[in-house]
């Protein structure tokens, strides 16, 4: 059975700890059999952990989980948790005197909403382990898209609530590619088909949203601070690709983000995208089919995670704000 997530990828599970009183959470892509890791980090405001293992050249080439947390840089420390859940289950890169799991990590800024002091830690990462599953990936305002807004260029009273989103594409030959997304942006999310804004910043009279460029265009300094937003999200697939190619499917799904944001890659964004191949089924199509298809993914996940996020914390969401026009 397909279910349009990440999870139809075969041997990824998913898991969420949401604390929605402090409007904070972690999500974990566990893969437990190790998955050829790659990474492209485009933001200009990255939180990250373990990226430069992934990258080409260096010594090791599977991870066994990816961590998505909010918390700004403290929710780094929900990595430790999945460690701590992997290692109890022996699974690691070996050395001469222990496994060690490798846990690469990126993290979102949400400390805007909710309870500051309240951070995903040790314990919420190894939580979310133990609800990961192989199914139906709850989507919205569930673990690091809990306290996740976007269009803040603005400010947060004119901010909309953003979320975590999944896809999956299977192509011909039976390869599935597909996207976890959280998405705090400081940009709107835009239909790349109609053009149309889903969640962005709040128009003075409630009616509809604003564009972000348009601000840019008639300010000199936009009122959104810098450092304090962050897109971060998984591509996958089952194809067999080496390290290279696995860093370049990510920065290929990475235009997804392009796609759906805008702007992204800003200067208070962190934009942080990983890629995980399992090599589970025989079939490699070309990269160029899987990385463009990727990208499609990778932007479908970015409108469902605004399309199914609710409102917190004072901050409506695409859904209310539909409703209520």
């Amino acid at each position: 059975m397909a279910y349009d997530a990440i999870t139809d990828v075969p041997g990824l599970r998913v898991g969420h700890h949401t604390d929605r009183a402090a409007a904070t959470g972690c999500t974990v892509v566990l893969c437990e059999s190790g998955a050829v890791g790659g990474v492209v980090v485009r933001g200009a405001a990255p939180g990250t952990r373990e990226t430069d293992l992934l990258r080409p050249g260096n010594l090791v080439e599977h991870a066994h989980a990816v961590l998505l947390s909010g918390g700004s840089a403290f929710g780094l420390d929900a990595a430790s948790g999945v460690m701590r859940y992997l290692e109890a289950r022996g699974v690691g890169f070996q050395t001469r005197v222990a496994r060690v799991p490798i846990v690469p990590a990126a993290i979102l800024f949400d400390l805007g909403i909710g309870d500051p002091a309240v951070r995903p830690d040790a314990q919420a990462g190894y939580l979310a382990c133990l609800a990961a599953e192989g199914g139906p990936v709850a989507q919205g305002s569930v673990g690091a898209g809990t306290g996740a807004t976007v269009g803040k260029c603005l400010g947060m009273e004119r901010a909309t609530k953003g979320g975590i989103g999944t896809a999956s594409a299977t192509l011909a030959d039976g390869t599935v590619v597909a996207a976890l997304v959280a998405v705090n942006a400081v940009g709107e999310v835009v239909d790349p088909e109609s053009g149309r804004i889903l969640a962005g910043a709040r128009a003075a009279d409630g009616k509809g949203f604003v564009r972000t460029l348009e601000v840019l265009r008639s300010r000199v300094q936009p009122v959104e601070e810098p450092a304090t937003n962050t897109t971060i999200g998984v591509v996958a697939t089952n194809a067999s690709l080496t390290k290279e190619q696995a860093n370049r499917l990510a920065e290929m799904a990475d235009y997804g983000l392009a796609l759906a944001i805008r702007p992204s890659h800003t200067m208070g964004d962190g934009d942080v995208l990983f890629a995980l191949a399992t090599g589970s089924t025989a079939s490699t199509p070309p990269l160029t089919a899987l990385g463009a298809v990727a990208a499609e993914v990778v932007a479908r996940a970015i409108l469902r995670a605004v399309l199914h996020a609710e409102s917190l914390a004072g901050v409506p969401s695409a859904r209310e704000l539909a409703g209520a026009a």
